[in-house]
């Protein structure tokens, strides 16, 4: 599940609040154990899941940059490169 957890750090464009939301979701996700909660946790899994992603924005509001910010389409480019490389993923048809 966590493996759709990506890097929201020093992006250019910045993160949007769906990839936080996104993110604090496969989080909460993963440590519940479910992907959809019953109706008696509905309410404790939705609010953790905000209020996950309330602090992780602020985290990434606060954190400080010493690098230039990264281009989202090259480093999904290289991420596919490394799949392709290891074998998890077959390189796209001409």
């Amino acid at each position: 599940m966590c493996r759709n957890i990506h890097t929201l750090h020093n992006f250019e464009p910045a993160a949007s609040s769906d990839e936080v939301h996104a993110a604090a979701l496969q989080y909460v996700r993963k440590i519940a154990g479910t992907t959809k909660p019953s109706k008696a946790n509905q309410d404790a899994f939705d609010r953790a899941v905000h209020d996950i992603a309330h602090i992780t924005q602020h985290l990434l509001d606060d954190l400080v940059a010493v690098t230039p910010p990264k281009n989202r389409e090259e480093e999904a480019a290289k991420a596919r490169e490394r799949a392709i490389k290891s074998g998890r993923y077959a390189a796209p048809a001409a």
